[in-house]
């Protein structure tokens, strides 16, 4: 690296306060205060560890420097970091992936970065306008696709070895595909909050994001170390007062788990808006805890076209104390009710597990003690001293 190049270094020193094992640790460093254009970054003595710069901002300037690392219960480590406005000199291996297509009549499925919607587009045509029907977003065990509709569902996708493979099924694998080990789509959502879906709340039940300006989503960013999409709506009637909203969705390199960030803004102090885990519709387990801990476990048909073929899944999802207001159970979900903190922002995370993946719990006892651990993890975040 040349000494000319190099603009900034940083002393960053990531400790785990409790004793529990953690692997995977996202670390994120800003980086875009200073005004320099930063391309690449040398993690010291660490090759092995892969980072991404992200533009979050879509002004053309990495915002936010990205890492993963390991720790050991109790555990301090220290990471040297030189940042240059070089090219980056290597290319690591892709762990997540993100992506939105079109439908088209030659069936090529064009990628594209974003797209909007006036808000008196029909949901139907929206819905149908996407392949996949909405904004699709990949890590190792699992993806996602948020619906471009007025429901904005979250829907699910298992796998049965950890890898990417979205680029060859689309969320749509065939029962050849089937037959060699891919993945499929294990979830059957109906009226339900699926998986973390946002909705709002009103008379005592989840409602849809129905009267807006504007309808988007776009893909913030893909990479190595993490991939983020955004789902944003603008002039969001609710209560009477129109609010704007960007959601924001970020799965990690060897991660299970989604975390999700909520941005209103003019939103009624009072509102209460609303998430959680649908009940499984055969044999279905679950609970809810006042800590904002809820999970299920069960069996159901998600193809009508395959019905020959169900899948036994586990769902989790987890919500901060300062986000949560109650929770309530349900004839299909596990609720959990929602407020903003004092910036406008709802944060919480979700994840799944199931039977045809061979890296999760596959009962419903180990998988709500993996629920339990994993709330441990995210009630004792890991502190980042940056010098």
């Amino acid at each position: 690296m040349l000494a000319l190049s190099l603009l900034l270094s940083l002393t960053v020193t990531v400790s785990n306060p409790i004793g529990q094992e953690r692997t995977a640790v996202p670390v994120t460093i800003p980086v875009g205060k200073n005004g320099k254009e930063i391309n690449s970054a040398t993690i010291k003595g660490h090759p092995e560890i892969k980072w991404q710069l992200d533009d979050l901002n879509d002004d053309g300037r990495a915002d936010e420097l990205v890492f993963l690392v390991d720790l050991k219960p109790n555990a301090t480590e220290t990471y040297k970091i030189d940042l240059s406005s070089e090219p980056a000199d290597k290319k690591f291996e892709a762990g997540t992936y993100a992506y939105i297509r079109l439908n088209d009549k030659n069936k090529k499925h064009p990628k594209i970065q974003a797209i909007a919607f006036p808000g008196d587009a029909d949901n139907r045509q929206m819905y149908s306008s996407i392949y996949g029907h909405g904004a699709v977003l990949e890590g190792l065990y699992n993806a996602i696709r948020v619906y471009m509709d007025n429901r904005q569902s979250v829907d699910l996708y298992a796998k049965n070895t950890p890898r990417l493979e979205l680029e060859e099924t689309g969320f749509y694998t065939t029962r050849q595909q089937l037959e060699e080990g891919y993945g499929r789509d294990v979830l059957w959502a109906g009226t339900s909050v699926a998986l973390g879906s946002f909705r709002g709340y009103q008379n005592e039940t989840p409602v849809t994001i129905d009267t807006v300006t504007t309808r988007s989503q776009r893909i913030v960013t893909t990479g190595p170390v993490r991939s983020i999409i955004e789902v944003s709506d603008r002039g969001w009637i609710y209560n009477g007062k129109p609010v704007e909203m960007r959601q924001r969705y970020t799965v990690y390199d060897r991660h299970r788990d989604y975390d999700v960030e909520i941005k209103l803004t003019g939103a009624d102090d009072n509102s209460t808006f609303c998430t959680g885990v649908q009940k499984l519709a055969v044999d279905n387990q679950g609970f809810i805890t006042k800590s904002g801990l809820a999970g299920s476990w069960g069996t159901n048909t998600p193809d009508k076209n395959m019905a020959d073929i169900t899948d036994t899944i586990g769902l989790g999802i987890w919500v901060p104390g300062t986000n949560l207001k109650s929770v309530k159970e349900d004839d299909i979900n596990y609720l959990m009710l929602l407020k903003p903190d004092k910036n406008g922002i709802i944060r919480y995370s979700f994840t799944s597990g199931g039977m045809r993946d061979s890296a999760s719990p596959h009962s419903a006892d180990t998988w709500f003690d993996s629920l339990k651990s994993w709330e441990n993890l995210k009630n004792n975040p890991v502190t980042v001293k940056i010098k």
